[in-house]
């Protein structure tokens, strides 16, 4: 099947809304497309093995397999047991940071002041980490299982002294990412301004989440033939389902 997005094999449409927490479960040969709706959109995710929860995205694997400090299309989401379990198929924002982490109450608050629930209301200020955290308790999970994020349509520098840049004019409105489940894989989000952002107000930015149905991979993959590494990582994930390896 083509990796192609197609609107008429998309099996659900949500909207997340900017400051919000989202999770599904993504069966093997889906993808889930991210639309940003606004300018400055930031989408902290985490990615776990939905059939084994202790199984889930390992950061300092994936990037030394691929030779990268960031991801784009063409990239693999590597486990911490060198399976695949989301493959950037499409993407036209063309960098998303995985080193920055998430953003915190106490960061928020340094930032923009004291904006809790008990005074704004449905206006408060949300960070990312609270609210995975949120998520994660659904399953079971918690703070043992923060492990490191990616921040989807965010983009993070480095210079030749170590110095990190956050690039505020990177993301746009109706950039787009479609990552594909190579294994069944549980998706959790959060909607939440990067760790590094300095805008001068607290801004969340609504995020389109559509699921459609692209496939497997076949020889002919883009993120197959990216690495050689790749490769053997989605030969590794076929196996576990007793599917042929390419």
């Amino acid at each position: 099947m083509s990796a192609n997005y197609d609107p008429q094999r998309v099996c659900m449409r949500e909207l997340m809304q900017g400051g919000m927490s989202w999770s599904s479960i993504i069966r093997r040969g889906h993808a889930l497309r991210m639309t940003a709706l606004g300018d400055g959109a930031n989408v902290s995710v985490l990615l776990f093995n939905a059939d084994q929860l202790l199984e889930r995205y390992n950061m300092p694997d994936t990037l030394k397999a691929q030779h990268t400090f960031m991801l784009t299309q063409g990239h693999i989401c590597y486990s911490d047991m060198g399976h695949a379990l989301m493959s950037i198929i499409a993407d036209s924002c063309g960098w998303h940071d995985t080193v920055c982490g998430l953003s915190t109450g106490s960061m928020l608050i340094q930032r923009y002041g004291e904006h809790g629930y008990q005074k704004e209301r449905n206006q408060w200020h949300r960070n990312g980490r609270d609210l995975l955290l949120v998520e994660l308790a659904k399953y079971g999970l918690g703070k043992r299982d923060l492990v490191a994020n990616i921040n989807l349509f965010s983009k993070v520098s480095v210079d030749g002294l170590g110095q990190l840049y956050f690039d505020a004019e990177h993301a746009k409105a109706g950039q787009t990412v479609d990552l594909r489940a190579d294994m069944n894989v549980l998706v959790v989000a959060a909607t939440a301004p990067h760790p590094l952002d300095s805008c001068p107000v607290y801004r969340t930015v609504p995020v389109q989440l559509e699921v459609w149905d692209c496939g497997l991979p076949d020889a002919d993959d883009l993120c197959r033939r990216a690495r050689p590494e790749n490769v053997r990582g989605l030969e590794n994930t076929q196996r576990c389902f007793c599917q042929h390896a390419y």
